[in-house]
C-alpha cells in the first residue's frame, strides 16, 4: 500500500498514512486532532540503484531467443530468391566456348 502525506486544514499539522489507493482525502482522520478535514499533499521521494543493471533470466532468454533466430535466418536464401553463385572461373588459361560466335564461312 502507497504511504501518502496529508495537511489537516484544523490543525495546519502534517502528517503520513498508509492507505489503500482507493481512499479518499477526505475520509482521513487527523492523528493529532481526529479531524476529518486533511488535504492530500504531493511529496517527493528518492530512490538509489546501487550498482549496475544486472539482467534476470527473462532477459538472458530473450537474448539467446534472438541469437538463435539470426542464426535461422542467416541460412536462408535472400528475399528476391537469388542464391549467391560464386562468379564463373575467369582466368586466362582457358576461354569458354560460346555458342553465339559469329562464324565465317557458310
Amino acid at each position: 500500500m502507497p504511504l501518502y502525506e496529508y495537511r489537516c486544514e484544523q490543525c495546519s499539522k502534517q502528517f503520513e498514512a498508509t492507505q489503500s489507493v482507493h481512499a479518499r482525502a477526505e475520509d482521513t482522520e487527523c492523528p493529532f486532532c481526529h479531524a476529518q478535514q486533511a488535504t492530500r499533499i504531493l511529496s517527493s521521494f528518492a530512490s538509489k540503484i546501487a550498482g549496475d543493471h544486472k539482467p534476470g533470466f527473462a532477459e538472458i532468454k530473450a537474448k539467446a531467443m534472438n541469437n538463435e533466430r539470426m542464426e535461422r535466418f542467416a541460412k536462408l536464401p535472400p528475399l528476391n530468391a537469388k542464391r549467391n553463385v560464386p562468379p564463373p572461373n575467369t582466368s586466362s588459361d582457358s576461354s569458354p566456348v560460346t555458342g553465339t560466335g559469329s562464324s565465317s564461312g557458310s
